[in-house]
């Protein structure tokens, strides 16, 4: 476990209201499944940049209009470059709900304003925080195999695109996905780690992955400033992969009881890490909540408005819903290109902002599609 000064009590303190509100929206959701209620998946847009950057990963719907950010439009993240090297990817595209593209930020490896081992690879680990700084995963590769993986960072770029910032080390070692929540000056990111063994171990599985819980704290017009890191979860099962790279833990979403749910690919199954937001002590993989049925290597997640969990599978191109309590209620393809069907296809999740459709990528075509 990896610490540094800040109160259990603090943050139980600071995140009450968020916390608050979500339980509040959850008793107020519709009952019955949230996915009973889409059923047409329609082409947003393209996803690739004018560099040529394909294979698109994170997706997160923007909540407010600050710099060149606009509320409701969608935030993508690419990790290939235009050759479709894996772990090359250095850009993050905004589209409107219409389906205009603009390059939101190109990010140049060679001048960042910290350390980054390994460089630029962006990956599904998405958000931005209040003021319009944008956290980014990445997971380098100087060729696009897992060979030449490194540890990479968090990137924080400002509202107009530019990196002002680079968060490494203290446990960050390929950051794959993550959610967040914020209240005021202060943010927790909840970050899925892959690379913890993975490249030594050469294809073999190691349960080495973790989930880490990192504060920052904001003032003025400063790039927010890691003041604490925790590993809450720890003994993932991850391995390298021909095709995906790296296979490990994945999307994470925060209940409104503060519990951490866990996309654990490797096996198929969906784990819950109590008290996510306050514990100073690690949960290993946490209780097990779902496993096997629909869920095929799940990889992006995302919460229900009623609280329900989403998840898209790596294997299938269905999407799943999942209560927490661990009952699968509903699973619809919304993919089918390729052989088998759908398998490869989906990556990044979000719901948008008036919680009637999601957002999803779609690697087959590099487009980012939506389900309504």
């Amino acid at each position: 476990m990896r610490v540094r000064a800040l109160s259990s009590t603090l943050a139980t303190a600071v995140l009450t209201i968020g916390l608050t509100a979500a339980a509040s929206s959850a008793h107020a959701a519709r009952p019955g499944p949230f996915l009973d209620r889409l059923n047409t998946v329609s082409a947003v847009a393209s996803t690739v940049p004018g560099n040529g950057d394909v294979n698109p990963y994170g997706v997160f719907t923007i909540r407010e209009s600050t710099g060149e950010l606009h509320r409701g439009n969608v935030l993508v993240s690419n990790f290939n470059d235009s050759a479709n090297l894996q772990g090359l990817g250095t850009t993050l595209v905004q589209i409107t709900p219409d389906g205009t593209t603009t390059t939101f930020a190109t990010i140049d490896p060679a001048h960042l304003p910290g350390p980054c081992p390994g460089g630029v690879g962006l990956t599904t680990a998405l958000t931005v925080l209040p003021g319009g700084w944008v956290v980014v995963g990445s997971l380098p590769t100087a060729d696009g195999t897992s060979a030449t993986a490194q540890a990479g960072c968090l990137l924080v770029l400002d509202k107009h695109g530019t990196v002002r910032e680079t968060i490494a080390g203290d446990g960050i070692n390929g950051p794959w996905d993550l959610t967040a929540v914020s209240d005021g000056g202060r943010s927790e990111l909840f970050v899925t780690n892959v690379l913890n063994g993975t490249v030594a171990g050469g294809g073999a599985e190691v349960d080495q992955g973790t989930v880490l819980r990192i504060t920052l704290c904001t003032e003025g017009d400063q790039p927010p400033q890691r003041v604490a890191t925790t590993e809450i979860g720890s003994g993932f099962p991850e391995r390298t992969d021909p095709a995906a790279l790296v296979v490990g833990p994945t999307g994470v979403g925060l209940g409104s009881d503060g519990t951490l749910f866990v996309a654990d690919t490797v096996l198929s199954r969906i784990t819950a890490i109590p008290n996510a937001l306050n514990r100073r002590a690690g949960a290993g993989t946490g209780r097990v909540v779902s496993s096997g049925g629909g869920l095929n290597g799940p990889l992006g997640m995302a919460i229900a408005p009623g609280g329900d969990i989403l998840t898209v599978n790596g294997g299938d191109g269905n999407i799943v819903e999942t209560t927490p309590a661990g009952r699968q209620v509903a699973v619809k393809q919304i993919n089918n290109e390729g052989t088998p069907p759908g398998a490869g296809a989906l990556f990044g999740l979000a719901v948008d902002l008036d919680g009637d459709a999601g957002y999803f990528v779609n690697d087959a075509d590099n487009a980012l599609d939506v389900l309504h």
